[in-house]
């Protein structure tokens, strides 16, 4: 291996033969002080100290597409189709990672926290080893640096951009271990270490299963050869050639899904052209050094400015990057190299992210701080070098000063990311940050009308999905969930008016869809609501709502059968969504498979003790199979839920009266009635146990009731013209046993009934 001329060494900022952490901080402490292990716990505390305040924190936004709603994460699928399928779209390690969380503590979002935490706490232990192995001065600080700076935050307090802290790990892991490879050549080109190498490649093939951005990683794996080797020896590519070819899967496949994704809106507001990329590329890089530098304001969704790629001077920030780099590398002998090493490997580990292939992303914004997790590195480790080597040169008899200066600088990034974390917190903190730092994010303020709709304030969600839609009149979810909002206050024609034109914009929309249907079935327009809802499930099989929706409105038909699947869909999706399985019982009731139905309900009460229809169902089915008590240990469970539960009162007195209690039975009666006073079977119940019980005005007047409310019910008639006739009222008997045989012809008894009432008013006729 070539020997570096001894100017070379000197020059180079980054390339001092020896490490020299403890010389930023700890000169003059004891040498226990000086130990790796301590450091390295320093740097951890640091990071969890940090980041307390996610303890609390909430799932946001993505976490449901990417875990909580996941169907590979929770599912019905799982590890197969997370590597055998495109269902995990491009890191399946990511997913795994999170199946096996799942399968730990199912959906606590703490755990998840703490896990993205430690595995960020992991990176900055690698990068400062990795900064030690690349000989950089002041490595554990650029390496705390770069742990503790607020654009990290984005990347560590959301729970799915764990694909950041994950591949990171990996990322490092590979390059940590190709270092040492290249350390462990002797001088005459020789190699040692096999089994880095072999670490190297592995570890390179974790890094992109997590997250496809890792694909720069060879190119990164080349710039660590130029550095510690003082120049670029071409024999390195062959070392480097099976990283290059792992990167091509990866690499393609992300490309070919993002295709996939812009081919279903063609919408030429979202068209940029090849120089209106290079511009945007430009501008990108500085927009990152400048957060690196002051990070303030940060924002979830930064505002997308506005390219003019006609204008000449739209490209200077492109070119200055090419400039600036020429200038490093030219004067690398000399002073620059260092400069050249961490602004080319800002420049690589962005380029995933610089807007070159169109991403969903770059419609709301072209830069986002979680894009810059991994280039950050970069500038943050020369920061580091720098200040370690200045403050030497300032300060080279006071490392007490070094070190507080050092300490200050960490605790003021510190607290200023666990400031930030506090954003984190719940999905309405998440968004209202946004739209109040970029009030023109059209998804900030729908998505903030979203957590608002989910806590029960319409009023206020309404607001923020009109303001979505001002800003954005073709916002599909904006119209949906405005018609959502809107169904819910009462105003049916206008949610209509929203969600159709939801579906003229997006014909596929599953939730516009969806909630269409729910509109039609409320209307009564089942077999429009059928529609709808199988084409929610069409665009999304994995929706358990849709599923469930659509067995209700199948229900509905009387198609039982092919209700019955639509509700096992949604409970294979979903094993605890209780509606659904309530709903399966039910059918199976009307079926006939009454053991089955209450096997479902008790099921649905295991998962929701108090689940009102579940109690009321099963009740229905016990009170058929005979199981007096416990049926009405149900209804009682039901009403206490619900006091204002009219059929459960109901049925609880059905049950009531089969064991002999009439008296309670018609507490319950009366109570049903209480609650609805129209309601006739009540009525008509009730008038049969007073005419039972003898007292037959209340009789009456309870049938008379009913008869008003249910004109053609001939067994009512029937009842009241029987209550007519044991008082005595002839006349007012017959004339309802002819309504009876008005209705229904063939009614014995009405029959035979009225040739009595008449025999007896023609004897009383005859004695007169």
């Amino acid at each position: 291996m070539p020997k570096r001329s001894k100017r070379k060494t000197i020059a180079g900022s980054g390339a001092s033969t020896k490490v020299t952490t403890a010389s930023v901080s700890v000169q003059g402490k004891p040498s226990w002080f000086n130990r790796d292990w301590l450091w390295g716990l320093v740097l951890i505390l640091s990071v969890i100290l940090t980041y307390m305040p996610v303890s609390k924190a909430q799932f946001i936004y993505d976490d449901g597409e990417f875990l909580t709603a996941n169907p590979c994460v929770v599912g019905p699928l799982g590890l197969k189709e997370i590597w055998t399928t495109s269902a995990a779209d491009i890191c399946p390690l990511l997913f795994t990672t999170f199946w096996a969380e799942h399968a730990l503590w199912g959906l606590e979002p703490m755990p998840y926290h703490l896990v993205t935490v430690l595995l960020h706490g992991a990176c900055a232990i690698l990068l400062w080893q990795v900064l030690r192995g690349l000989r950089v001065q002041g490595a554990w600080l650029g390496a705390a640096l770069w742990a503790l700076h607020p654009v990290a935050v984005e990347s560590v307090a959301w729970i799915s951009e764990m694909k950041n802290t994950e591949s990171g790990l990996f990322y490092l892991l590979s390059i940590l271990f190709f270092v040492r490879w290249l350390r462990a050549k002797d001088l005459d080109g020789r190699t040692r270490g096999g089994w880095n190498y072999a670490l190297t490649l592995l570890f390179a093939a974790l890094g992109m299963a997590s997250k496809s951005s890792t694909v720069i990683l060879p190119v990164v794996l080349c710039l660590c050869a130029w550095w510690i080797q003082g120049r670029w020896h071409w024999r390195n590519l062959t070392s480097v050639v099976p990283v290059f070819l792992m990167a091509i899967a990866p690499s393609l496949v992300s490309i070919w899904i993002e295709k996939l994704r812009f081919a279903t809106d063609t919408n030429p507001q979202w068209v940029r052209t090849w120089p209106e990329r290079l511009v945007t590329a430009g501008d990108a890089v500085w927009f990152y050094l400048g957060k690196l530098l002051w990070p303030h304001p940060l924002m979830t969704i930064y505002p997308r400015w506005q390219i003019d790629s006609g204008q000449w001077l739209s490209y200077f920030a492109l070119l200055a990057v090419i400039v600036i780099l020429s200038i490093f590398w030219l004067e690398r002998a000399r002073w620059s190299r260092a400069f050249f090493f961490a602004f080319a490997y800002f420049a690589v580990a962005l380029l995933p992210v610089l807007g070159f292939i169109d991403e969903f992303p770059f419609r709301l914004s072209f830069v986002f701080d979680h894009f810059q997790y991994l280039a950050s590195m970069g500038p943050l480790a020369l920061a580091g070098a720098l200040l370690a080597r200045f403050s030497n040169l300032i300060f080279p008899e006071k490392p007490w000063l070094r070190s507080s200066l050092c300490a200050g600088l960490l605790l003021i990034l510190g607290m200023a990311s666990s400031q930030r974390t506090l954003v984190y917190k719940s999905e309405e903190t998440f968004w209202a940050d946004t739209v109040t730092k970029n009030p023109d994010c059209w998804m900030g303020y729908n998505n903030l009308g979203n957590a608002l709709f989910q806590k029960g304030q319409v009023d206020g969600a309404q607001e923020q999905f009109q303001k979505a839609l001002a800003l954005f009149p073709n916002y599909v979810e904006a119209h949906s969930n405005l018609g959502a909002t809107l169904f819910q206050k009462g105003q049916v024609d206008d949610a209509v008016a929203h969600y159709k034109r939801a579906l003229e914009i997006n014909p596929n929309h599953a939730q516009a869809n969806y909630n269409l249907g729910l509109v039609l079935f409320e209307k009564g327009q089942v077999d429009d609501a059928i529609a709808h809802y199988r084409k929610a499930v069409k665009m999304s099989p994995y929706y358990p709502e849709a599923h469930n929706n659509l067995g209700n409105a199948l229900l509905r038909k009387g198609e039982l059968d092919e209700a019955l699947e639509q509700f096992q869909k949604a409970l294979e999706i979903n094993p605890d969504y209780v509606d659904a399985r309530s709903n399966l019982g039910a059918t199976l009731f009307q079926k006939g498979q009454v053991d089955s139905a209450v096997a479902q309900y008790r099921k649905a009460l295991e998962i929701n003790p108090d689940y009102l229809n579940a109690h009321y169902n099963l009740g229905n089915a016990l009170l058929q199979k005979g199981q007096l008590d416990e049926a009405i240990a149900q209804f009682q469970k039901a009403v206490e839920i619900n006091p204002d539960y009219a059929d459960a009162h109901y049925n609880l007195g059905n049950a009531f009266y089969k064991r002999g209690q009439s008296d309670e039975a018609i507490d319950q009666f009366q109570k049903a009635l209480g609650v609805n006073p129209n309601y006739v079977d009540a009525h008509s119940n009730l008038g049969v146990i007073l005419f039972r019980k003898g007292q037959l005005d209340e009789a009456v007047a309870e049938f008379q009731k009913a008869v008003e409310i249910s004109p053609n019910s001939f067994t009512i008639r029937y009842n009241l013209g029987s209550a007519f006739y044991a008082k005595g009222q002839l006349n007012e008997a017959i004339t309802q046993f002819q309504e009876v045989l008005r209705l229904k012809p063939d009614f014995s008894p009405a029959q035979e009934n009225l040739a009595k009432a008449q025999d007896l008013v023609r004897q009383r006729e005859g004695h007169k």
